[in-house]
């Protein structure tokens, strides 16, 4: 394997685990379990052992992430409240998503306290540094070159960055939301670096599952 090859493979494996498993595995709070702990395991053998994905690490970096990250978290939350934009900025678009009577499989009342902690976990700390890598790490930048590790992620590309939110926003139900949280986690990447979008990633999806658990809002996990 080229080194090239096994560079991709590092930033890649963890995210292409987390869908393939989604994709085979019933929606389930033991099969979410399990795929935030392959997922985190393949990350974890990834990035530990290969050339690595390296971490920039700066206070301002992060404190601008975690802002941008309860920004998300509110432009996520609040307009949720109009049923215009439940209709017209969340999947299908045109109806007026419909509340199941059936309990959530995330509910503790369901799946216990554990597996519902699970799921907040994986949420914030797995799958959002997960995407993080490979979005804003890895896409954005191979977009712009074949060679992507030799280009500098605060390097700003119009057309790269539209085509990463794009791809971003169509893995998300509710498109605007996810949009506009693409936009922010790149723009963090760009000018406070990876660190900064994981930080902003990791706060946005940790309030949101606090805001599920608490006010029993299950129709966003």
């Amino acid at each position: 394997m080229t080194r090239e090859a096994k560079a991709i493979l590092i930033y890649t494996a963890p995210f292409a685990t987390w869908i393939g498993l989604q994709t085979i595995l019933p929606a389930t709070a033991w099969s979410y379990a399990l795929r935030s702990a392959a997922t985190a395991a393949v990350g974890l053998f990834c990035w530990l052992r290969g050339p690595g994905v390296c971490l920039k690490v700066t206070l301002r970096g992060v404190f601008a992430g975690l802002l941008c990250g309860v920004a998300v978290a509110v432009l996520w939350i609040v307009p949720e409240c109009s049923d215009f934009y439940r209709t017209w900025f969340c999947w299908p678009i045109g109806s007026l998503p419909s509340e199941s009577a059936a309990p959530s499989p995330y509910d503790p009342s369901v799946c216990g306290w554990p597996l519902t902690i699970a799921k907040l976990v994986g949420s914030a700390f797995v799958i959002a540094p997960v995407e993080e890598v490979f979005f804003r790490s890895f896409l954005y930048r191979w977009l712009q070159r074949g060679d992507f590790r030799s280009v500098p992620l605060s390097r700003f590309d119009l057309q790269s960055f539209a085509w990463t939110v794009f791809l971003f926003t169509l893995e998300h139900d509710r498109p605007l939301a996810a949009a506009t949280a693409g936009v922010l986690y790149g723009l963090v990447a760009v000018r406070a670096g990876l660190a900064g979008a994981i930080a902003a990633h990791v706060a946005t999806n940790f309030l949101l599952a606090l805001h599920v658990i608490c006010s029993g809002a299950w129709r966003f996990w």
